[in-house]
């Protein structure tokens, strides 16, 4: 057991990097990390994910400040949106999926492995995007019209999924930011965790009520993921961006992968 915590708690340092260099990810290692390592409940490492997350997004983004890569505006304007998805998915849809999820004949899906599974799709889905998407990476210079229903909408179901698997999203975040409001990716990450900061810790606050929590656990966690996100934004300064994009598709990959395995193995 001690050296599943030990092995926890590394993964939760590289989950900090890696969203200290890419502006997301950190559930996606975080989730699968504490469901299969520390033998947590799916749907309560969902709700720890949030809260650490949320976190250390909140340190990437004072030094994302202080090196003046967030814009603030798209902050805003696509973090309302998304914070309001998020209170969506944790107050009342994650409550009503039920625990055993009729498919076919006498077969059921279990509550938890479908939460898993959908996580694990909509990984591979960003990955896709992020891989064949041929359009150069904007240099900030281009003056864009947002469309703010297009940009609410996706803002909304971004909330909605993250909401759901616990993750902050970085993953579908960044590329919204870098197609839609043609930011830089650097800028991209730096807003993205911004705005994962705001939503997760809302979405945690809004899910508190509704589970008994390991504060103890929680805040130790946190505590290795926050060292891992200060290297990450310290590394993030030395390494190019579409290295950076192209090199985060491949993870979630990876992770997705390993995911399906586990659930089928």
């Amino acid at each position: 057991m001690e050296f599943l915590m030990i092995m926890g708690l590394v993964f939760a340092l590289l989950a900090g990097v890696v969203m200290g260099l890419v502006g997301g990810g950190g559930g996606i290692i975080l989730v699968p990390v504490m469901v299969y390592a520390m033998g947590v409940d799916t749907e309560l490492s969902t709700a720890y994910a949030l809260f650490i997350v949320g976190v250390a997004a909140c340190v990437g983004t004072y030094r994302n400040h202080k090196s003046k890569t967030i814009s603030k505006k798209n902050a805003v304007i696509f973090g309302i949106p998304t914070i309001l998805g998020v209170l969506l998915a944790r107050v009342y849809v994650l409550p009503a999926i039920p625990d055993l999820i009729p498919l076919w004949g006498d077969y059921v899906l279990a509550k938890n492995m479908a939460i898993i599974f959908f996580f694990a799709f909509v990984m591979l889905a960003a990955a896709y995007s992020m891989l064949t998407t041929k359009r150069e990476d904007p240099d900030g210079s281009e003056v864009v019209n947002l469309n703010y229903a297009k940009v609410s909408f996706q803002g909304i179901l971004i909330g909605l999924v993250t909401g759901l698997v616990g993750s902050g999203g970085g993953f579908l975040i960044v590329p919204a930011l870098i197609f839609l409001a043609r930011l830089p990716v650097k800028v991209a990450i730096g807003t993205s965790l911004f705005i994962i900061a705001m939503k997760s810790l809302v979405g945690f606050l809004a899910d508190l009520q509704l589970r008994v929590i390991d504060w103890q656990f929680l805040f130790t966690i946190t505590a290795v993921t926050v060292i891992g996100i200060l290297l990450g934004t310290h590394l993030n300064r030395y390494i190019n961006g579409r290295k950076l994009k192209k090199g985060f598709a491949v993870f979630i990959i990876i992770m997705a992968g390993i995911i399906f395995y586990m659930e089928v193995s």
